[in-house]
């Protein structure tokens, strides 16, 4: 029986934080918190005595195949910290049927051919979330920013790297979540392969965009628009914001957009009075 007590989040945190957000050896970003002084031995957790290794490191040391004096100097100087990206990971997604998830919101398409591309995300013309197939093989496509415009997270022909110059980035099974401060979420995705990617919660932003994606909600800071749950099936372009529109089916568009010329205050206080006036809606509608 394992008595040993968790890890708390707060040591967790400051590890990811100094090493870089992936195995301080090679970078890769799947990791296991791996105790430098044996736990048997120490029984505690100090995050100075905790770094991170990928599962192949992790048991090359548990094997005694690497020592962990290679360890500790590994912790002085993480991977990730020299270069300032994670090493990519492959993810693994087939077949013909794809769905993408903003919040609650739904865009899909069955049957996806050999050379043709669904978009289901656009911020100003420009894919953000894209799955394509090439010789019978299904390519994931996805790009994230922060408010700088800065690219923090892309996934190429379904090839995942991410900018490690974060806040904190965590990456638990199949949830990968990226944070700018404490409690705030920028991003988190859920990978659930092999046709789909959710986008739970967290900020679209591109050249001054936000939309904000709530747990069944989607809201655009910029213009206050508001909306609950979007559902398309088989368009090619599920949902556009900004200019231009591509040519072709688009389910949703938004342009004309108010880059930063708004209130975002006045716009977060617009924003829980639509989630307030809807939660009172739909008790009186259970009530009746």
């Amino acid at each position: 029986m394992n008595n040993r007590p968790p890890i708390p989040n707060e040591i967790k945190r400051a590890v990811r934080q100094r090493c870089g957000f992936g195995c301080v050896i090679c970078g890769l970003p799947l990791y296991e918190y791996e105790h430098m002084e044996e736990w048997a031995i120490v029984q505690r957790h100090k995050e100075d005595e905790i770094t991170l290794l990928c599962r192949m490191h992790h048991g090359m040391k548990t094997d005694g195949l690497l020592p962990v004096e290679e360890v500790r100097i590994a912790n002085n100087d993480p991977y990730n910290k020299k270069v300032g990206v994670s090493k990519n990971v492959l993810m693994s997604y087939s077949g013909q049927d794809v769905s993408f998830y903003l919040g609650t919101s739904l865009f899909k398409l069955h049957g996806l051919q050999d050379g043709s591309f669904f978009t289901p995300l656009v911020v100003d013309g420009l894919p953000m979330v894209g799955f394509r197939v090439e010789q019978g093989k299904l390519l994931l496509n996805f790009i994230a920013f922060d408010e700088s415009n800065k690219l923090i997270l892309k996934i190429e022909d379904s090839e995942l790297v991410y900018d490690t110059n974060q806040w904190d980035i965590e990456w638990i099974a199949q949830s990968l979540t990226i944070r700018e401060g404490k409690g705030k979420i920028l991003l988190q995705l859920k990978f659930d392969p092999p046709g789909i990617i959710r986008f739970v919660k967290g900020r679209v932003l591109r050249n001054g965009i936000e939309l904000l994606v709530g747990k069944d909600y989607l809201f655009n800071t910029n213009n206050r628009n508001f909306f609950g749950s979007i559902h398309t099936e088989n368009c090619g372009i599920g949902f556009s914001i900004g200019d231009p529109i591509p040519n072709g089916g688009v389910g949703v568009a938004l342009s004309n957009i108010n880059r930063y010329q708004f209130d975002r205050t006045e716009a977060r206080k617009f924003l829980r009075k639509s989630l307030s006036d809807r939660r009172l809606t739909s008790q009186s509608t259970r009530t009746q």
